[in-house]
C-alpha cells in the first residue's frame, strides 16, 4: 500500500502515544493538517492563536505527562514565534517535537517565500534539527526524533517539512516503536555515595532537571525518609517533593533564602540528582567554587556532557534519575545530621511566613490563602517576572506535575501552560499566575480557552510595570525610569470580551471571595490583581533599592 508522506507522518504520531497537537495551521503543512482528520478519535488537534502560545502548550504538555509534546507550525514566521517554545524545552530538559512546513525542495536556497535553513537556525535551541528529504523516510525520522527527545538529557527537535514531501507517496510499512534507551549507576558509584553519606555531618540531596516520573520520586522519597536527608531543589522545580515534608528545606533559584544559600555553603556533602547546578541554582555560578565542587559535590545526571561542564565532582555519574533513584532507594547510612536537618526546615518554615507590604494588595497572604485553599494535585503555571517570586516563596507544592514554571525564564508561558494542562487533566483545577507584562505576551490565547471550553483561572498581577527590569533599574541607575512602565488595559474586561469570566482585586480581603467564584464560574476566569508597584518584591521595596539596601 502507497501513502503520502503526510499520512505516514500521523501513522507515526498514533504509533508513538501522540494524543494532542497544538497548532497554528499554516498552507506549507497542510496535507498533514488533512491527514489529521482521518484520526481524529486519536489525536486531538488544538489550533491556537500565535504560535508563541501553541509551542508553549506543546513544552507544559510535555512538561507534564514526561511524554514528548507536539507542536506544527508553518514556515518562516510561523517558526520564528515558535522558537520560544523550543529555547524553553532545550533550557527545561523537556521533550517536545516541533514540525515546520517548509518550501518544496526544488525552491531550497533561492529565499524563496518564507524559507528559512530551520537545521542551522534551531542547531544551537533544539537537541536535533533536521529537514526530511526523502518521504520513504518518515518513519525512521519521527522514530529518532522521539528517541532524541526522550534519552540522556531530554529536550526538543525541530523538523522540517518540505512541501512536495508530504505530498509525494511511497510504500508504506508499520513505524517500529521502541521504549528509550535509559542508563543507570555502577555498583562502584552507589557505594561511593554511602561511603560519602556515612563520612558526613552536613549533607544536603539537591534534586532537578527533567525526566522525572512518580516511581523515581517514590525511591527518591524511601532513600531520605531512612537517612533523614535534608533536601533542596533547584530552580522552579518545587513539584519534586512534598514541600510540607519535614525533610524539606528549601529551593535555589531567584531570591532565594539567604540562610539556604549559607547552608549550602557550609554543606559538607552535596548530593545533586538530576539537577544541572546552571546559573540560577548556583546565583551565577558564584555559590561554591570548582576548588569546593572538587572536594563535596556527588553529581549525577543523564546527560555526559553535563557532568564537568562547570563543576569538577569528587564523584561524577552517567544515569537517568529513575535509574539512580532506584538504585539508592535501599541505601542505608547511620545519620549524623538529625539537628542539620531540623534547624534547614525551621529555616525554611520561618522563609514563607507572609510579609509586610505598603500596598493593598499583600500577594503574600494572596498566594498563601491559595494554596490553603487549593488541592494538593492543583496545577500552578506561570511565566517570568518578579510576580513569580511571591508564588515561588509562599505556594507550597505536595504533589508532583503540579508546577509548569520556564527555567529559561521566559515570559508569557503561564497562560498557554495552563490551558495544555487543563486539557491534559480537565479534572483539576489550574491555575495560571501571569505580570501585566506576561500575560499580554499570550493573553489572546483566552480564545483557545473559550473555544475548547478549557476552564483556567489566571491569575494576573498588575503593578503597572516590567517588574523585574524596574528592580535592576532601580538598584543600578536609582531614580532613572526608562522603559518600564506600562499602561494597561481593564484585564477583567478583556477576558469578559472573550467569553470568560473576569474580577477586579484591588484589596487583600476581596482576592478570597473573587477566587471562590473564579473557581466554580463554569468558563475560563480572570481575576485582575492590582498591587503597588513600590512592593517589587517579597521583602524589598523600590525605595529600599534606591537607598542601596
Amino acid at each position: 500500500m502507497r501513502r503520502t508522506g503526510a499520512r505516514r507522518l500521523v501513522d507515526a504520531l498514533v504509533a508513538h502515544g501522540v494524543d494532542r497537537v497544538f497548532c497554528v495551521p499554516g498552507e506549507s503543512y497542510l496535507p498533514v493538517l488533512d491527514a489529521l482528520t482521518d484520526v481524529a478519535d486519536k489525536i486531538q488537534v488544538i489550533a491556537c492563536r500565535m504560535e508563541a502560545g501553541a509551542a508553549n502548550m506543546a513544552e507544559a504538555h510535555g512538561k507534564l505527562t514526561g511524554r514528548p509534546g507536539v507542536c506544527m507550525v508553518t514556515r518562516g514566521p510561523g517558526a520564528t514565534h515558535a522558537s520560544v517554545g523550543v529555547h524553553t524545552a532545550r533550557q527545561d530538559s523537556t521533550p517536545m517535537l516541533l514540525f515546520i512546513g517548509q518550501v518544496s525542495t526544488a525552491d531550497r536556497g533561492r529565499e524563496a517565500f518564507q524559507e528559512v535553513d530551520y537545521a542551522q537556525f534551531f542547531g544551537p535551541l533544539a537537541k536535533w534539527a533536521v529537514e526530511l528529504d526523502d518521504a520513504a523516510r518518515v518513519h525512521e525520522i519521527v522514530g529518532r526524533a522521539f528517541a532524541t527527545a526522550l534519552q540522556g538529557r531530554q529536550g526538543p527537535v525541530a523538523i522540517a517539512l518540505p512541501e512536495d514531501m508530504l505530498a509525494a507517496e511511497t510504500e508504506d510499512a508499520p513505524p517500529v516503536v521502541q521504549a528509550p534507551a535509559r542508563s543507570g549507576l555502577s555498583p562502584a558509584c552507589v557505594d561511593a555515595v554511602r561511603d560519602a553519606l556515612q563520612a558526613s555531618a552536613r549533607p544536603l540531596l539537591l534534586l532537578g532537571g527533567g525526566g522525572w516520573d512518580p516511581a523515581a520520586l517514590a525511591d527518591v522519597r524511601a532513600f531520605v525518609e531512612a537517612n533523614d536527608l535534608p533536601v533542596i531543589l533547584s530552580f522552579r522545580r518545587k513539584d519534586l517533593f512534598d514541600n510540607d515534608a519535614p525533610h524539606f528545606v528549601g529551593d535555589l533559584g531567584l531570591g532565594p533564602n539567604p540562610k539556604l544559600l549559607q547552608r549550602v555553603h557550609d554543606c559538607d556533602l552535596l548530593i545533586a540528582l538530576g539537577a544541572r547546578l546552571g546559573e540560577n541554582a548556583t546565583q551565577g555560578y558564584t555559590l561554591f567554587t570548582p576548588a569546593e565542587t572538587a572536594q563535596k559535590l556527588i553529581h549525577i545526571h543523564a546527560g555526559a556532557e553535563e557532568l564537568g561542564r562547570v563543576w569538577p565532582a569528587r564523584h561524577a555519574a552517567v544515569a537517568d534519575v529513575g535509574s539512580a533513584a532506584a538504585a539508592l532507594r535501599a541505601l542505608r547510612v547511620t545519620p549524623q545530621w538529625a539537628a542539620w536537618r531540623a534547624d534547614a526546615r525551621a529555616d525554611y518554615e520561618a522563609w514563607t511566613k507572609p510579609v509586610a507590604v505598603t500596598g493593598a494588595v499583600n500577594m503574600s497572604d494572596i498566594v498563601a490563602h491559595i494554596a490553603e485553599t487549593a488541592p494538593a494535585d492543583a496545577i500552578v503555571a506561570n511565566g517570568a517576572g518578579n510576580y513569580a517570586a511571591w508564588l515561588h516563596r509562599f505556594y507550597r507544592h505536595r504533589a508532583f506535575r503540579t508546577q509548569l514554571a520556564p527555567t529559561s525564564g521566559a515570559m508569557g508561558y503561564g497562560v498557554p501552560a495552563a490551558i495544555a494542562a487543563k486539557l491534559a487533566h480537565p479534572s483539576r483545577e489550574v491555575y495560571a499566575f501571569a505580570g501585566d507584562g506576561c500575560f499580554l505576551m499570550t493573553g489572546q490565547e483566552l480564545a483557545t480557552a473559550v473555544q475548547y471550553g478549557v476552564h483556567i483561572v489566571v491569575i494576573v498581577v498588575d503593578n503597572g510595570s516590567y517588574g523585574t527590569i524596574r528592580m535592576h533599574q532601580e538598584r543600578h541607575f536609582p531614580g532613572r525610569v526608562s522603559a518600564t512602565d506600562l499602561r494597561n488595559p481593564d484585564f477583567a474586561a478583556y477576558a469578559r470580551a472573550f467569553g470568560a469570566w473576569g474580577a477586579t482585586v484591588e484589596r487583600t480581603a476581596d482576592f478570597a471571595p473573587a477566587f471562590a467564584a473564579a473557581r466554580t464560574a463554569g468558563a475560563p476566569a480572570l481575576i485582575h490583581v492590582k498591587t503597588a508597584v513600590e512592593d517589587i518584591s517579597p521583602g524589598r521595596t523600590l525605595s529600599a533599592l534606591r537607598a542601596g539596601r
